[in-house]
């Protein structure tokens, strides 16, 4: 028996509660079952709880629901929520009488005779006891309630940061975009007229940033935010809402006249006396109406945690699209960046290499026009002296030499034949790019 597991689930929708004794490794699936077996919230609207607020984990065996601490394996609860409804009113009976409690409050000024009356009056207290430990075992589930809303909102919050981080980078680099592209377009109208063009690229250019224009939509989350921050201020009031703390001073103090007035009947003598029970009639009929008033409210304040709870639920897929959206708008800017500057450089390389080719020309023609004049004799120091006739003749060694020139001029033009070739494959190669 002392290895017995045994857990209790309290049903936050009818304020019962359920226990079931755990089978060796039983899976938290089967566990579930039963659970719908007896109170009818199939298994994929049971949302299971701990004192903690944190979900049971459904990779992990049904003994996660028995904690061993200081109280207890017996009196730890489990909370069942049904995630089919954000609305819990109720009606949630108190617990029944028995039938000699019942009886002194059907007729409390019946006298009954000392010893019995003890008994009576025991049972009695002990319902006054249980009517307050009811409520406080479903303040508990309102408290699991609220920590699993918090752990939500956290998770909530963080989504946002990162959602927001993304946008401010999206707009960042969108404002990049756009000026470094009006400037290169400004920068390449300016050179059209005398340098290099292609009416493609142009076309290219311009549609990326209208392309860009409409990637700037995703940065746009200003309503994510404003349902965001709204959902976080109700959340704030329902922290500081008087009904997210315990309310049960009322029934605390009837307690405690409950056994203080079973304490003073118990030092009565137990002699042929009689005694009605209209004091701890009193103390019942206001305990029970003191409990209907605070589970009302319990339970109000729980429905709207329910509902800010699957507000949450219903935000985080859009923050998951918006985040998606972000993502996909900032790759998308990138790329149109790194094909842009991959354009710039390539209409660079095409401008230097004809920049080389012109000064290759340039001075092959010097070349050809200074050789003539080296090889043409000297003339003699007098300088007005008439040339010998046969001095115009060229000598051998220049004939040589004029041959060479002539040789490297050819040399010359089919090198900047082949240059200017490739320029125009490339200058045609980036019309069709």
């Amino acid at each position: 028996v002392l290895f017995l597991q045994i857990v209790h689930i309290l049903n936050m929708t009818s304020a019962k509660i359920v226990s079931f004794l755990l089978h060796p490794e039983e899976s938290l699936h089967s566990l579930q079952n039963r659970i719908e077996f007896e109170t009818g919230i199939s298994t994929g609207n049971q949302e299971l709880l701990l004192e903690t607020g944190i979900c049971l984990d459904p990779r992990k065996p049904a003994s996660q629901c028995v904690i061993d601490g200081v109280r207890g394996w017996d009196s730890y609860m489990v909370y069942l929520f049904d995630k089919s409804k954000t609305v819990y009113d109720g009606p949630f009976a108190s617990r029944s009488l028995s039938d000699c409690v019942n009886y002194i409050v059907q007729d409390s000024k019946i006298q009954l005779p000392i010893p019995q009356l003890r008994k009576v009056w025991a049972e009695a207290v002990h319902y006054v006891i249980g009517l307050k430990e009811d409520y406080s075992r479903l303040f508990q589930g309102q408290r699991a309630a609220m920590l699993s809303l918090l752990r939500y909102n956290a998770n909530l919050i963080k989504m946002k940061n990162n959602m927001v981080s993304a946008s401010q980078q999206l707009k960042a680099k969108l404002e990049f975009f756009h000026q470094s592209i009006r400037l290169d377009l400004e920068r390449y109208s300016d050179q059209m007229a005398y340098g290099i063009s292609s009416e493609k690229m142009l076309k290219a250019w311009k549609e990326m940033e209208e392309k860009a224009s409409q990637c700037a939509q995703a940065e746009d989350i200003g309503y994510l935010d404003e349902q965001i921050m709204a959902l976080h201020t109700e959340i704030v009031e329902l922290q500081k809402s008087p009904y997210a703390r315990r309310q049960g001073e009322v029934m605390e103090s009837l307690e405690q006249r409950a056994i203080d007035l079973y304490k003073q009947l118990k030092t009565r003598p137990p002699d042929h006396a009689y005694s009605d029970s209209t004091d701890m009639v009193k103390i019942i009929v206001q305990t029970v109406q003191s409990q209907d008033r605070v589970l009302k409210e319990l339970f109000g304040h729980l429905s709207k945690l329910l509902g800010c709870k699957q507000k949450i639920i219903d935000l985080l897929p859009e923050i998951e699209v918006a985040l998606n959206n972000i993502k996909e708008a900032d790759n998308s800017v990138m790329q149109m960046q790194g094909k842009r500057q991959r354009e710039i450089w390539h209409l660079l390389k095409i401008a230097c290499t004809q920049s080389s080719s012109r000064s290759l020309v340039s001075s092959s023609l010097e070349g050809t026009a200074s050789t003539p004049a080296a090889t043409w004799p000297p003339q003699s120091s007098s300088g007005n002296a008439a040339p010998h006739p046969l001095s115009s003749l060229a000598a051998p060694e220049d004939g040589e030499n004029f041959a060479d020139v002539i040789r490297e001029n050819v040399s010359y033009l089919e090198l900047f034949s082949s240059i200017l070739q490739e320029v125009r494959q490339e200058q045609n190669s980036m019309m069709v790019s």
